[in-house]
This record gives structure tokens, sequence and C-alpha cells, in this order.
């Protein structure tokens, strides 16, 4: 990828910062990109160890500002060849986890807001350029939970089936143009968003027990899934949802 640029949303830990170091360490340029600028800025001095990278504080929510995080991507580097839209929240404790008649209005807003239209903000800038400049690779951050239903958690569960959504719809529209869209749909991965839920015993018991590989995943290795999907490896894939989950579907 020496030459090439990639934006990562979300990169302020987690799979997004692992996202970042994967593109660099394969010799693209990075935007690093999150509401949490300072988190950013130490993923971003991460990558400027294995080459050039900046830091810039987005609310993927607000047009203008997806807007102006691709523009600066362009001014800064000349292009824009590869995004991994993975800006995601989750709900902020077990309590928040209610049937679905029970959920919180405004919570509900918020979950749809980030994980979904964010995405739909993401690419519909990212898309543009990608045409106008004659192709690039899209990778969105779904989940298992975008393919099956969850307990509790109405709000994720919708926002990520409609991730997978929006991924196939943009895989069809602009795969004549050069632009291919996927998606990695992750099992459990152990970041910050899920340890309200891995703090509880049964819960951590259950996610495991679900899974042939009787483990969390680490972040990298959704990060090295979006990366594969981006590279020229997988010129032939576009709309597909690749499951990086421990086997749970296998089963």
């Amino acid at each position: 990828m020496e030459g090439r640029v990639a934006l990562i949303t979300g990169a302020a830990g987690g799979i997004g910062r692992a996202s970042v170091l994967a593109f660099a360490e394969a010799g693209a340029r990075v935007v690093v990109a999150d509401i949490d600028l300072t988190g950013a800025e130490e993923t971003a001095h991460l990558a400027a160890q294995m080459g050039e990278a900046i830091a810039l504080r987005v609310d993927v929510t607000r047009a203008d500002e997806v807007a102006a995080l691709v523009e600066r991507a362009i001014t800064t580097f000349g292009r824009l060849d590869y995004a991994h839209n993975n800006a995601g929240v989750a709900y902020p404790s077990l309590a928040a986890m209610t049937p679905t008649a029970d959920q919180d209005e405004s919570l509900f807003d918020h979950i749809l807001a980030v994980n979904l239209k964010g995405v739909w903000l993401g690419m519909k800038y990212e898309i543009l350029r990608m045409v106008a400049q004659g192709g690039g690779a899209i990778v969105n951050t779904s989940s298992i939970l975008g393919l099956v239903g969850g307990k509790g958690m109405a709000a994720y569960v919708a926002s990520k089936h409609g991730v997978a959504g929006l991924t196939k719809t943009a895989a069809l529209e602009y795969a004549r143009y050069g632009v291919r869209v996927n998606a990695v749909c992750p099992g459990v991965v152990q970041t910050r968003m899920v340890e309200p839920m891995l703090a509880d015993p049964k819960i951590e018991r259950g996610w495991l027990q679900s899974q042939a590989i009787r483990r969390t995943a680490e972040p990298g290795e959704i990060a090295a899934a979006a990366l594969w999907l981006c590279s020229d490896a997988a010129s032939f894939v576009t709309g597909h949802l690749l499951n990086v989950d421990g086997g749970q579907f296998a089963q």
C-alpha cells in the first residue's frame, strides 16, 4: 500500500487503532479520526513511527464535520484510496440493556446516529472522492449482531443490521466506478466498548461458549480482516460481510 492513503474513524483505540497501525505497517499514509482527539493523536503518534499520519477530531453524526474530514485527507495527502468506517458505540452499562419496548429513546437515537448514520455519512463523502479519482475500497464495521438478534440490544442490533444493508447497497451501486464496499462482522473483541458486559461473569461465559475458539478476539485480528478487504488481494470481493467471530456461525 505504499503511496496510498487510508482514513479510519473510531481510531482512538480498540479496533480503530489496530486498523490504523495495520494500514501504516502496510505502507499507507493514514488519517486518524475520532471524537476523542487525544486518543487519536496517540494513535497517530504510534503510526508515525512507520510512516505519515495525521490526527483529526470528528463527530461522525455531523455531515459538515465528516465532509471536512474527507476534504482534509485530500488536501493533506492528495487522494483517498481506503476508508474504514469503524466509529461506533454500544450500551454504557448492563442496566441500559433492556427489552425492546423498554429501550431508552435518547439512547436508541444516539446509538443509531453514531453506528448507522455515521457510517452512511462516511461513505457519502468517501465514495464521491473515490469515484472522482477512479476507484477505492471501503470497509465498514458491522457485527455478528448485524446478522442475528440479541436480547436487550435492540438499538445496537438495528444499527449493525443497517450497516450490513448500507454496505451491500453501496457495493451494488458503485462497483462500476471501481469502488468496492465490504464489511467486517466481529464477534466479541477485547475493547473498552465491551468491558461493561465482560465484567459480568455470566455474560462473559455465555459469549465465550458461543464461539468455537473459546476466547475473545484481539483488535488486531479484526484489523487484519479490514486490511485484507481493502487490499488488492481482495480485488474481486465487494458487498461481502466477513464474519470474524471465532467460529460462532460454524456451530
